[in-house]
């Protein structure tokens, strides 16, 4: 017979079993994808979920430059940067990022401000592998595929 104990049980690093999951981008709204993709990297999808643990699992984003952004945000929306030098502030809209060299920052950023900031944060913004194209090289870890756009219609643009 299970014993119901008034105690919270805390998990340790060497308990923690990490699994490997596959998102495919194309067409998903930024925002959305990258909180759930953030829950995913910080564990709060396990039972077993401990605040000072990294117990998340990894997570592999394909076509991460063909993300969506709603409303006027691709032009709007502006990602500032800082040189150092006094008046050395730079920015550059969502836009121009997704057209340009490394499209997957986009998302990047995104999840990267979403997780706690620290050497937890870090730790667990390692688990996370994003792709600007269809392919990836993690295809040993048999990645099993959440598909975001049916859980919600709002995931998706124009759906």
């Amino acid at each position: 017979m299970k014993v119901i104990t008034r105690s919270t049980r805390s998990i340790k690093p060497t308990e923690v079993e990490k699994q490997w999951h596959l998102i495919d981008a194309d067409g998903l709204v930024v925002g959305r994808v990258a909180s759930i993709i953030a829950n995913i990297l910080r564990g709060k999808h396990k039972p077993s979920y401990t605040p000072h643990v990294d117990c998340g699992d990894n997570v592999i984003v394909i076509n991460a430059d063909k993300v969506r952004f709603t409303g006027k945000k691709l032009g709007d929306k502006v990602y500032y940067r800082h040189t150092g030098y006094p008046g050395g502030i730079k920015g550059v809209t969502a836009g121009k990022v997704l057209g340009g060299r490394f499209p997957e920052r986009v998302l990047e950023k995104a999840v990267e401000r979403m997780v706690p900031r620290g050497p937890l944060g870090r730790q667990q913004m390692r688990n996370l592998r994003i792709f600007s194209g269809a392919e990836h090289p993690h295809a040993a870890q048999n990645p099993n595929v959440l598909d975001i756009g049916s859980m919600n219609r709002k995931n998706k643009v124009g759906a």
